[in-house]
């Protein structure tokens, strides 16, 4: 099978190979963030905290389906340098088709009891219409949400970063264009950003069966075992995605009803600003570990213990220098990143700017986190890469936001993912030490 992730790679062809991942995962996280832009500009700071109140639920499927996507990536790289191509294809359509089936189930089930979802995720009476339009037009599309974050991972597995690039580009001016178009001209209001969210959606989503059908050179769909067992497998080994987005799930939804009770609909919108910038920024991390991770499932699977410990060494690099260059970035452009969301006439813009100066030190430290876990996905051992996303993603989170406001009170929640994240760190280093030796990643 013809694939360019055998080639041997520096730090700049490590850099260029990973780039298109990486503003791919940007575009991705751009074109989310533009429904919040447009929503607290048009509809106002309301409809922004309805979107962060609904974030939950739509993390829960980011999570089944980045967990499909990255499980199923690191397999079937392994399995291509391990010269398996037909096992490999016939794994692609196996976890395709289980995609789908999965996600139209959760979306028949999530609106079925919409209602009370909504007030169990901490919705007022003020912001229950804002979450009912906007989740009744995503939910209808979930299949398409996912298809889309799991062929972002399937296009690096097949050699092919720059093609996702493309389609998720493609998609995100779509969505800008039609986010315009349905709420200034059509005055749809909040359903007009979910309308062209989900219209969005299809193009890469479209694009990646069209591709994985045709692309019979290289990765495509083939004929499915009847050995179910990589499905386990690729659920395990993709399980810290999901652990990650679920434990998000709970920790928005705790930031949610806790500042929902200290603060009001302003405090959601301030919490709301710090996840939009932590998502933003992020997607660097994401993209950067999306891309390598099926290079070194691929030396890992091929056993070159050389190459394997270049791309350790380099991605270090990249990190420890984009971390930094993030930090500075964002205390920057703090206000005008802030004034993009809040209005500096707003009530809320003082405790927005306040709230994103102390939540900024995150950026040193989740560059890291992000990669070690995504590293460990990539070597195929999920229970390591649960443990750093569990850690850092659920219960330091949770510990932060219900010991902090009591000693510190409102500052405690902005700090509560900055703390998490550096007593991740300490968990990240110890597991890299301690399975060096095992995967040899470092000389």
């Amino acid at each position: 099978m013809n694939n360019s992730i055998s080639k041997e790679f520096n730090l700049s062809s490590l850099i260029k190979f990973s780039l298109p991942t990486i503003i791919m995962m940007l575009f991705m996280a751009l074109y989310t963030i533009v429904d919040g832009v447009f929503v607290s500009r048009i509809v106002g700071i309301n409809g922004l905290s309805a979107i962060n109140i609904i974030e939950p639920l739509m993390n829960l499927f980011f999570g089944a389906a980045i967990m499909f996507g990255t499980g199923g990536s690191a397999i079937i790289g392994r399995k291509i340098g391990e010269k398996k191509d037909d096992e490999a294809n016939g794994d692609l359509s196996l976890i395709v088709l289980t995609v789908f089936i999965i996600s139209a189930v959760m979306s028949v089930i999530s609106l079925l009891f919409l209602d009370k979802i909504i007030y169990f995720l901490g919705a007022s009476d003020v912001l229950f219409k804002y979450c009912y339009d906007y989740l009744k037009i995503c939910l209808t599309f979930i299949p398409l949400l996912m298809f889309q974050l799991v062929f972002s991972s399937l296009f690096v597995t097949a050699g092919k970063p720059a093609l996702g690039l493309a389609f998720t580009i493609i998609a995100g001016i779509t969505n800008i264009f039609l986010d315009y178009i349905f709420m200034v001209p059509m005055d749809m209001g909040i359903s007009g950003a979910a309308l062209g969210t989900t219209i969005g959606y299809m193009i890469p989503s479209a694009a990646g069966l069209i591709f994985f059908i045709f692309n019979k050179k290289g990765l495509h769909f083939g004929k499915i075992d009847k050995n179910l067992k990589v499905l386990t497998e690729c659920m395990t080994n993709g399980a810290s995605e999901m652990v990650g987005h679920v434990s998000m799930c709970i920790t928005n939804w705790m930031f949610n009803v806790t500042l929902m009770r200290m603060l009001g609909e302003q405090g959601v919108a301030a919490i709301s600003l710090l996840l939009y910038a932590q998502f933003l920024f992020n997607s660097m991390y994401m993209g950067f570990s999306s891309g390598v991770a099926p290079i070194i499932s691929y030396n890992f699977g091929s056993e070159n213990k050389l190459q394997l410990q270049r791309i350790f060494k380099n991605s270090i690099k990249i990190i420890m220098v984009s971390t930094v260059t993030i930090f500075v970035m964002s205390l920057v452009f703090a206000q005008d990143v802030v004034s993009i969301f809040i209005p500096k006439s707003s009530d809320t813009y003082g405790l927005a700017i306040r709230a994103y100066l102390l939540f900024s030190v995150t950026f040193l430290f989740s560059g890291f986190n992000i990669f070690a876990s995504s590293m460990f996905t990539a070597l195929s051992n999920g229970k390591i890469s649960a443990l750093i996303s569990f850690m850092r993603t659920f219960v330091f989170i949770a510990g932060a936001i219900i010991l902090l406001p009591l000693v510190i009170g409102v500052d405690g929640l902005w700090l509560a993912i900055p703390i998490a994240e550096v007593l991740a760190l300490i968990i990240s280093i110890t597991c890299i030490v301690k399975q060096k030796d095992r995967y040899n990643y470092i000389n």
